[in-house]
């Protein structure tokens, strides 16, 4: 069947109605938005053929896709985390801003509330007795490139199962460890000990993966570590880093492996550098240091205040 109504008379006018143009309430922007979104969708029906079986399993899917809480894990796996920041980076070139430690997706497990600490954090709590411990230190360097005393620095990873505390199904991971909020020291400097992070992948069973096997890809995603930075009279920086030589290094589903956000990790087997750092045995080490970029006209016009975080 090929049918094609959507330059049609009779549907412009109903995309304006439906979309409230003729009505004096509501929300001049939501009103273009879904006319923008409906219009899109309409066309696609037109253009694609899309049959009414097809348009019901997609109202299905999305139904499942909502109770299951994972718009939020989709959302990066079809481009859209990546894509907003591709968009605020040419934001930044417009503006002229350079400098910055590059930007990428927050993802969707992100909890408030995490223990703040001056200087340094011991994050792992010594509970995972698989973990390889890490020992991660850097500077938080302000706009101008000067140590910067007092700067937040959020930090939160998953453990040697891939699980975050908040989300974990077992239940095993007691409240916000592996998630610390870091206050650099009087040099602009922090540091914490955790262990070394495993990758995770979207479950097997979810609506997620589900979309992801009609498209023939994995939802699988490499070792990282988030980050939160905040100072005054700074832009708030999202970011994270990866794990280097993890097999989903160049191959995230999510598509958030950036340059400069793959840091040297090296093995320390030395015995005095080992008591040096309060560590018994080997340990493994990165220095992940962190440049912030200064307020456009008095305001951070990348700060995102109205994102839902659940605590699971």
């Amino acid at each position: 069947m090929s049918i094609n109504l959507f330059e049609t008379k009779k549907i412009q006018d109903f995309l304006n109605l439906l979309s409230g143009f003729p009505y004096e309430g509501g929300n001049p922007r939501a009103k273009e938005i879904i006319h923008r979104i409906v219009s899109d969708l309409f066309k696609t029906i037109d253009d694609l053929n899309i049959t009414p079986n097809e348009f019901w399993s997609a109202v299905a899917y999305i139904n499942r896709l909502g109770a299951a809480g994972e718009a939020g894990l989709l959302s990066p796996g079809l481009g859209f985390d990546h894509y907003l920041d591709l968009r605020l980076d040419a934001e930044d070139e417009r503006l002229g801003i350079t400098g910055g430690t590059q930007r990428t997706i927050e993802g969707p497990l992100y909890v408030s509330g995490a223990p703040v600490v001056e200087g340094f954090a011991r994050m792992d709590e010594g509970l995972d007795q698989k973990g390889h411990t890490l020992l991660v230190t850097g500077t938080v360097f302000d706009s101008e490139g000067k140590p910067l005393p007092g700067a937040k620095v959020e930090v939160w990873h998953a453990d040697t199962r891939g699980f975050y505390s908040h989300f974990d199904p077992t239940g095993e991971l007691q409240a916000f460890c592996l998630r610390r909020s870091i206050m650099t020291d009087a040099n602009g400097q922090y540091k914490y000990r955790t262990i070394v992070p495993a990758g995770y992948g979207c479950p097997p069973d979810s609506p997620t993966q589900e979309l992801l096997n009609l498209l023939g890809r994995h939802g699988n995603r490499p070792a990282h570590i988030h980050y939160f930075v905040s100072a005054d009279n700074h832009r708030k920086l999202t970011t994270q880093i990866n794990i280097d030589n993890d097999p989903y290094l160049n191959d995230d589903f999510a598509y958030a492996t950036r340059e400069g956000l793959v840091p040297a990790i090296t093995e320390v087997n030395d015995t005095a550098r080992s008591q040096e750092a309060g560590i018994e045995g080997p340990f493994a080490e990165m220095t992940f240091d962190i440049h912030l970029t200064p307020l456009v006209n008095g305001e951070d016009n990348q700060l995102v205040d109205q994102r839902i975080r659940a605590i699971g």
